[in-house]
């Protein structure tokens, strides 16, 4: 049997990784400016983070959420208290476009409407409803094509408005900072005003900071940079730093039914101890203080470098975008300067670095990176 081939391939077999630094089967050394799509939040293999899922796999790795699982219910107080939503409540999967599922079906579960609001340029997953709402047409299965979603452009207010008060959206859904779309953010005057809409229409708003959350941003979610609390928030990626989890944060207007949401892996022991061990570096190491201080440095210095038609983001999420496709520039930051970077669209070069980042690495990538721009 071989791999199912969906996946362009860099040449290149990475077998470990520390820090912001990985390494090849040559064990030629690269600097990691994206984090594995950023997944990586507290860095690869950190001690104590190896040690938690280390020691939790030889005692219980699994078992089904039909029975009492406390390092779940450490998690959620944990993780209320981190981000500043203790009178949410955590309901935990598997990945992101779950995450987006769930919270999707449980809009529609509160209000019985089917619609969805999403905007342009966004991406929330490649499954059912989450891939629908997702605007790549090239991604979208004719069974995921339902006309469920009505795409609008992003800060456009009062096409939000005229859509909301048709009164039949079940939910806005919306990025913190678009990633896949090329860093492109929310203006918070924007995120303030839907807010309001949708209350005003009985409408739930929900979150999406599968990428932008847990720090990335410089504060745990990056919506909390316009000061709103929706309704609900979907988190994956940097939650259990590379080991497949999801979340969804939800608002106490929405009350839980026996059976209406279920999983199987969902908030396993094993998944729960990472996650955990993830909230105690980011507290003890302050990863989101240094996302935050460690990201301006970046976009601040990279402003500066002439042939860049603009930098945009928040803390370490950053979109360098150029005039002409980004494609070679990539390549040969990875092959002549080994550095990992992402790519958003064709122009976009995406930068996701663990949020361990420090200012000699910054300092590191720049030296790289304009020795290609030269």
């Amino acid at each position: 049997m071989e791999l199912f081939d969906v996946y362009p391939l860099f040449n290149i077999n990475i077998v470990k990784g520390k820090g912001c630094h990985v390494w090849d089967e040559n064990n030629t050394e690269y600097l990691d400016l994206y984090g594995g799509h950023a997944v990586i939040s507290i860095g690869h293999a950190h001690p104590h983070y190896v040690e938690a899922i280390s020691n939790q796999v030889a005692q219980l790795g699994f078992y089904s959420n039909s029975v009492i699982n406390k390092l779940q219910q450490q998690l959620a107080e944990r993780l209320g208290k981190a981000c500043g939503y203790e009178d949410y409540s955590l309901f935990l999967i598997n990945s992101g476009a779950e995450a987006n599922e769930n919270a999707l079906k449980l809009a529609s579960f509160h209000n019985g409407r089917t619609r969805v609001v999403s905007f342009s340029k966004a991406f929330h997953g490649r499954t059912s409803l989450a891939v629908e709402a997702t605007n790549n047409p090239k991604i979208i299965a004719p069974v995921n094509a339902n006309s469920h979603v009505t795409f609008l452009e992003l800060n456009d207010i009062e096409g939000a408005k005229a859509e909301l008060e048709k009164g039949d959206v079940c939910a806005v859904i919306i990025e913190g900072i678009q990633g896949v779309g090329g860093i492109r953010i929310p203006k918070p005057a924007f995120l303030k005003a839907l807010r309001e809409l949708c209350d005003q229409t009985g409408t739930v708003l929900i979150l999406d900071e599968i990428q932008s959350g847990y720090g990335r941003s410089g504060k745990f979610f990056a919506h909390q940079h316009a000061g709103i609390r929706p309704d609900m928030i979907t988190v994956a990626k940097g939650i259990a730093n590379g080991f497949p989890m999801g979340g969804v944060l939800i608002s106490p207007k929405f009350k839980p039914v026996y059976g209406q949401l279920g999983t199987t892996f969902g908030g396993n022991h094993l998944a729960c101890s990472a996650a955990l061990a993830v909230l105690d570096v980011m507290e003890s190491e302050h990863l989101v203080d240094n996302a935050a201080k460690v990201g301006q440095h970046l976009i601040d210095e990279l402003k500066k470098i002439d042939g860049i038609k603009e930098v945009r983001g928040e803390g370490l999420m950053i979109g360098i975008e150029f005039d002409q496709p980004v494609q070679e520039l990539r390549k040969r930051l990875i092959y002549e300067q080994h550095v990992f970077t992402g790519a958003s669209g064709t122009n976009v070069i995406r930068l996701l670095p663990p949020l361990c980042l420090s200012m000699e690495e910054s300092d590191e990538f720049l030296k790289r990176f304009k020795s290609l721009l030269a």
